[in-house]
């Protein structure tokens, strides 16, 4: 039972329109403070069963809620105040469009007198996300002229577009005039309210939406298994995956097809011991050319988003499969190389489970026994080399330890690809995140925040340098954050991916504009926020840290500082040697 009036309209209209986000499920709300968004912001206070997050930075604020989707894959909702406020938001909203995730933006704004007229924290905002999202609309001023139903229409149909056809932000603009938040009046509104009996007396939305059964077409299933039939030697490559169900669908495609699975360290397979024909050392060995020259790939079956190794994308250019079959659950290109032959749009689960009755079992070839036999033979090495404290040994040692339950998110440039390509397949039953969509370091522990609090898990989030400086205010949010969070901050001084990089110019210019070394270290930014700090100095102090943060019930900040020449250097030796172990095992057949 809804409960409206007296009220004066100031604080009717927002109390509608958070009582209809919650009835469609939203009850996540990150509030950012402002005077023009308080009738809005006063409605989400009021409300006992919203999940309330508030947080001064609103570009912080939406990497939160966009970590809390990458987790639930349910919508919050986030509200800021006029001007340049909600044009923080954006960062975050690209990388939500990015990764297909709903999320309902709510900024407030001047009413139409004020547009265009000089009036201070002004500015342009319907069409202020362009693309970005799915869906928009200005939210007119509160007036009694238009019936409280089109408020709740508006509701729903936002919510309804953040999650089909394709799943996105989508944006309502909310125009308010002064005064802001009456205080002495209240309006009496049954009268204005009478048609809404039926639905104050009920919890259910006014319109409810159902959207139709997405079923994979059977037409494309048999295509898919005729062109998986009709070749021998193929690599099925698994990027995301957002369920233990599609990783076990995976797994047994594979297992009648008997190609390697090529998975992607956001797939859940990469980090896990699975039983079946799981490459986990498929990027270091794709850096050994007479490897590459030895395989033979007739068709590639892609299952989910985007892969993080650059090898791998050079080894489909290469090598031009007959037939590239891309499963993806949404109806987007993705295919920067250009090379995908059938495109399906369905879930990567129900495709397989679909596929697996029609394609023919095959027993396991050469080509697989040699593939699994030089991961296996990489990954011992790998235990031999990951002995001292670098970048690479802490991303191992973090996919050794981290318990099972909790969450890992890998912040981008380094740290994602450490973990690709040198963690060991030993976590089980984490739930793996990362801004994957348009791949920013912005945001990132904000995120992971967001992540723990959507999953309601630890979480340890493995992050460089210059994105723990780009989100150092973010640290504020974990005062309000109920699972504890390990930040691993991998400190070389800079940018460590550009030395990586062919440099040119001069040593002085690369240092300046490219690898921007900073000076700082994080011991005082920890205390400052009442974070527990240590900077372990050995490898055995680094496990000794990171075990005793995983097992505690507070946040916690491990710095690793490392040198940023020497991080590439060793990068360099452990993948030659890597490269050396692939070479011998394809001499020897």
């Amino acid at each position: 039972m809804t409960h409206l009036a007296p009220l004066h309209l100031h604080r009717l209209w927002p109390r509608l329109m958070v009582q209809e986000l919650l009835r469609n499920g939203i009850d996540t709300f990150i509030v950012c403070p402002g005077a023009r968004s308080s009738p809005l912001a006063l409605a989400i206070a009021d409300e006992k069963r919203a999940n309330t997050f508030v947080h001064v930075d609103e570009r912080g604020a939406a990497f939160f809620a966009l970590g809390h989707v990458s987790a639930t894959r349910r919508p919050v909702a986030i509200l800021c105040t006029s001007g340049t406020a909600a044009a923080n938001f954006l960062p975050a909203i690209i990388e939500c469009s990015k990764k297909k995730l709903p999320l309902l933006v709510l900024t407030a704004d001047r009413p139409p007198e004020l547009r265009k007229a000089g009036a201070d924290q002004t500015i342009e905002q319907p069409g202020l996300f362009g693309e970005y999202v799915r869906f928009q609309d200005d939210v007119p001023c509160p007036t009694y002229d238009i019936p409280p139903e089109i408020i709740l229409t508006m509701i729903d149909q936002a919510v309804y577009r953040a999650m089909y056809p394709l799943p996105g932000p989508v944006h309502l603009n909310c125009m308010f005039r002064e005064p802001l938040v009456p205080v002495d009046t209240v309006d009496e509104n049954n009268e204005y309210l009478a048609g809404l009996a039926q639905w104050v007396g009920s919890n259910s939305p006014y319109t409810q939406y159902h959207a139709p059964e997405r079923a994979v077409r059977v037409q494309a299933v048999e295509a898919a298994a005729k062109a998986l039939n009709g070749v021998e030697n193929g690599l099925i490559l698994v990027g995301k995956l957002n369920s233990d169900a599609e990783r076990a669908a995976v797994l047994k495609l594979a297992q009648k097809l008997q190609w390697p699975i090529l998975p992607d360290v956001t797939s859940g397979l990469r980090l896990s011991p699975s039983k079946g024909p799981v490459c986990h050392y498929f990027d270091q060995m794709l850096a050994s050319e007479k490897f590459v020259n030895m395989l033979k790939v007739d068709a590639v079956l892609q299952l989910g988003g985007r892969m993080t190794s650059k090898r791998l994308n050079q080894l489909m250019a290469a090598k031009r499969p007959r037939h590239f079959l891309m499963v993806l659950n949404h109806p987007l290109r993705n295919d920067p190389a250009h090379q995908v032959t059938l495109r399906i749009e369905a879930q990567a689960g129900a495709f397989c489970t679909a596929v697996e009755t029609l394609v023919k079992a095959r027993r396991p070839g050469p080509q697989l026994q040699t593939i699994l036999a030089a991961s296996r033979k990489i990954g011992q090495h790998l235990e031999k080399l990951a002995i001292v404290l670098n970048e690479p040994s802490v991303a191992r040692m973090v996919s050794r330890y981290i318990p099972s339950g909790h969450g890992l998110f890998l912040s981008n440039s380094m740290p994602i690809r450490d973990m690709d390509m040198y963690g060991a397949p030993e976590a089980k039953k984490i739930m793996i995140g990362a801004n994957r969509g348009a791949s920013g370091i912005d945001g990132i522990m904000a995120t992971a925040m967001g992540f723990a609090e959507g999953a309601k898990r630890p979480v340890t989030l493995l992050v460089g340098d210059l994105a723990a400086l780009h989100d150092l205010n973010s640290l504020a949010l974990l005062a309000s954050v109920r699972y504890p969070v390990t930040i691993v901050i991998l400190n070389n001084d800079g940018g460590g991916i550009f030395s990586f990089l062919p440099k040119a110019g001069s040593a002085a210019d690369f240092e300046r504009f490219m690898a921007t070394p900073h000076g700082c270290h994080f011991d005082a930014a920890a205390k400052m926020f009442k974070i527990a700090y240590v900077r372990p100095k050995a490898l055995s102090e680094f496990k000794g840290a990171y075990q005793a943060a995983v097992a505690g019930k507070q946040h916690a900040l491990i710095e690793v500082v490392t040198e940023r020449n020497a991080n590439a250097a060793l990068h360099a030796d452990w993948q030659t040697q890597c490269r050396t172990m692939a070479d011998q095992i394809i001499q020897k057949g």
